[in-house]
């Protein structure tokens, strides 16, 4: 797969360190594991917590995991993680070898219910999270627009956000968004000071590209989908694995 049009390959990560320390948050699917045809069906490379955690230790601690999928979730395919890690797109976070923190109240129950019922009518599948909701299209892929739509519309009615990815939408409180969690670890040890890089896929992921060029870093996007707020791109989740040495 090649690079999105005009963008290329980072340049090695030792060669950014010559530069300074260097913090990296990744999300999560399509960007270290392969998008599956449902959130359960992910193939996870053996071994990943440990390759991260070592990863984690050659940065000083400096390295993060930012996902839209809970917390529990993330770890629940991966083994436990020991590194900063936050989770349903930032609304819960941890720093290495802390509790998780959540910051944000979990979608009211209401809310839940009619986006289950919508999921239930139109054949899609609904993914429950600790701090969010989602539809997921990609099985019935003429249902994405009006899963979409459905979503905004309640959003709108409940004072939530609606968040789109590839075949997904997800409603969330106000606040959880990659790029604040950024620049929470970004104010703290050991990140503080460093040049951040945010590597994502999706979407969502371009409010991590934005904090990072807002913190003097920058953004890597992965996968065909171009971002103008990344600076570099990488071919897929093995281009990925293979540019961080894990």
């Amino acid at each position: 797969m090649p690079n999105p049009p005009n963008r290329s390959h980072p340049p090695p990560i030792a060669e950014l360190l010559e530069a300074g320390p260097l913090a990296l948050f990744l999300d999560f699917d399509g960007t270290l594991v392969e998008i599956a045809d449902s959130p359960d069906t992910i193939v996870v490379p053996e071994g990943l917590a440990a390759r991260l955690g070592a990863l984690s230790n050659r940065l000083d601690g400096r390295l993060a995991l930012v996902s839209g999928r809970g917390i529990a979730d993330v770890e629940s395919h991966c083994g436990t993680l020991a590194i900063a890690v936050a989770g349903s797109h930032g609304a819960a976070r941890r720093l290495a070898g802390s509790r998780d923190s959540g910051l944000l109240e979990p979608l009211p129950a209401a809310v839940v219910a009619e986006i289950e019922e919508f999921a239930l009518a139109k054949s899609v599948a609904f993914e429950r999270k600790p701090h969010g909701a989602a539809l997921h299209s990609r099985g019935a892929p003429e249902h994405e627009e009006d899963c979409l739509a459905f979503m905004v519309a309640l959003a709108g009615q409940y004072g939530l956000v609606a968040k789109r990815g590839k075949m997904v939408v997800e409603l969330v409180q106000p606040g959880a968004e990659k790029g604040a969690a950024v620049d929470a670890f970004m104010a703290l040890d050991p990140f503080a000071g460093a040049t951040p890089v945010f590597i994502g896929d999706d979407i969502t992921d371009d409010d991590g590209f934005a904090a990072c060029l807002r913190l003097g870093g920058f953004g890597i996007a992965v996968g065909e989908r171009d971002s103008a707020l990344a600076r570099y791109s990488l071919a897929d989740p093995a281009a990925v694995q293979d540019w961080l040495h894990l």
